[in-house]
């Protein structure tokens, strides 16, 4: 049987990872709806002669594109950057580190 401590641990990495998937999914919703309702109202709004095919067309949909690049990055690439495994690996390592310097004096 597992300990308790062990798989409350457990649940509440599963539920973090869970909240992470659904913010990333709500981020996304927001970009497709904001970018699409902002294309569209600059392409009503066109003077004429002004082309749709402008940098100032796509500026917003590009550099939220980044943020939104990176927001998955977070959430779907552990492993790229700082993740959170290495943070409990670190944070693991000072502790040993600590409790081995207090050890030293006993």
């Amino acid at each position: 049987m597992e300990d308790p401590f062990e798989e409350h641990k457990r649940l509440e990495k599963a539920r973090k990872r869970v909240e992470d998937i659904k913010g990333f999914y709500k981020h996304l919703a927001a970009y497709v709806l904001v970018n699409a309702f902002l294309l569209i109202m600059h392409a009503i709004n066109l003077d004429p002669g002004e082309k749709f095919w402008s940098w100032g067309s796509f500026i917003t949909p590009l550099s939220w594109g980044i943020g939104l690049l990176a927001h998955w990055l977070t959430v779907y690439s552990r492993s790229i950057f700082f993740s959170r495994d290495w943070e409990e690996r670190k944070i693991q390592e000072y502790m040993d580190r600590e409790k081995n310097q207090s050890n030293k004096w006993e």
